[in-house]
């Protein structure tokens, strides 16, 4: 999850700082890719970084407790750049990486003559929404891939106007963190209202929780649903769904909520902000916080909708 700074202020980054013992060898490795999977990247040696947030740092707090797991040490650092690499230079960098990954992606698919195996089809997608997923500042490249899969193999045939399908049946069970706040109400509404009917909810630890087969985990680590880029989950559910409604103006405001950045300056947001809050605060449990706040949501659908039909 990525929070956009305001153009009168400077990013927040998060930095890990790392070192590792000489043996096993294999863990810098293996810490190399963990790291290039998070699409964080090396600002110094031994030091790498990802715009603030708290989807990064769940990343990072993973990667230190693996790094403590083979005997090395890290820190976490939350950070401004003041001087020696400005925010514009760090998010190049950034840019460049993707950039690359972009390019060697439209290699393959270039390689590739008519009629591709399905299969090739279906990795070349997995790999664009992979590197989408970790594009955080908009690298060139992803129009290029796209237009070159679609030449290739034909729109996603999963896809409703360019957007996965969501789920396939009703009565999933969808999983996500304990202590539940806007982003996963929010999120947890909507799945309800418009995606599952039937959905059924489990809250879990953090840390630490192997998910069992058929369940779909949102806003968490390794999540099926979770925040793209500067978008919170809501807005990633929404996307995939393809609605396009009173629901985006709800998205603004979980967003802009759930990110504090301003990005979209909802007036509604710190009202709706303060009900959360006590919700959060009161003797609830995560399944009554979540019922509750449907009503909250509920209701500023249909203000929404009858402001689109005045």
């Amino acid at each position: 999850m990525i929070t956009k700074p305001r153009a009168d202020q400077s990013a927040a980054w998060l930095l890990l700082l790392h070192q590792l013992p000489a043996k096993p060898a294999y863990a810098r490795v293996k810490l190399w890719r963990r790291l290039q999977a998070l699409g964080a990247v090396a600002v110094k040696n031994a030091v790498y970084a990802l715009p603030a947030g708290p989807q990064a740092q769940e990343d990072f707090e993973w990667v230190l407790k693996e790094i403590g797991e083979v005997g090395g040490e890290g820190l976490i650092v939350e950070a401004r750049l003041v001087d020696g690499l400005t925010d514009h230079a760090a998010r190049a960098l950034f840019n460049s990486v993707r950039e690359a990954d972009y390019r060697a992606l439209a290699r393959e698919i270039q390689k590739i003559g008519p009629d591709p195996a399905p299969a090739q089809v279906a990795r070349f997608r997995t790999e664009i929404d992979r590197i989408a997923a970790i594009d955080f500042f908009g690298a060139n490249g992803r129009e290029d891939v796209e237009g070159r899969l679609i030449a290739l193999a034909g729109p996603d045939p999963t896809s409703a106007n360019g957007i996965p399908a969501l789920v396939r049946k009703t009565g999933q069970v969808w999983v996500t963190r304990r202590n539940v706040h806007v982003d996963r109400i929010g999120s947890a509404w909507l799945i309800r209202r418009f995606i599952d009917p039937e959905a059924s909810f489990k809250f879990v630890p953090a840390k630490g929780y192997r998910p069992q087969k058929g369940e779909l985990r949102f806003d968490m680590f390794d999540a099926e649903f979770t925040h793209e880029g500067d978008r919170c989950t809501f807005e990633v559910l929404l996307q995939r769904s393809g609605r396009n409604d009173a629901l985006i103006a709800i998205s603004q405001i979980v967003h802009d909520i759930d990110l504090r950045d301003g990005k979209f300056a909802r007036a509604e947001a710190a009202g709706i902000a303060a009900v959360i809050d006590g919700l959060a605060n009161a003797d609830l449990s995560d399944a009554e916080r979540v019922d509750q706040g449907a009503v909250v949501f509920d209701n500023l659908y249909m203000l929404f909708n009858r402001r689109r039909h005045r």
